[in-house]
């Protein structure tokens, strides 16, 4: 047991991270509007959020314009991908035993 708890990533302690990702293991690129509403969250915990993960390299982040407006999209990255897998590989392993 004590090695499943081990294999727990604090990256993704947060609800809102865990959303993030998991949001992002679904979709392609998400932009920042979309990603707070579907997390129902305030625009600078979104963001604290989104830097963390970002300092990480667990997202990738592309920057645009779109009719004049400036747009940013999130996407997650091959690390953030395995290392969230492994997250709820341990969470599974924790919840069947």
């Amino acid at each position: 047991m004590k090695d499943v708890i081990s294999n727990l990533n604090k990256a993704f302690d947060s609800r809102i991270r865990v959303g993030i990702m998991s949001v992002l293991m679904r979709n392609n690129w998400v932009d920042f509007t979309s990603l707070r509403e579907m997390l129902d969250v305030t625009d600078g915990n979104l963001s604290s959020h989104l830097s963390a993960l970002d300092k990480l390299n667990f997202i990738k982040i592309k920057k645009q314009f779109v009719n004049n407006k400036p747009k940013t999209s999130y996407k997650i990255s091959r690390q953030g991908l395995r290392k969230f897998t492994e997250h709820l590989k341990a969470y599974e392993k924790l919840i069947i035993k």
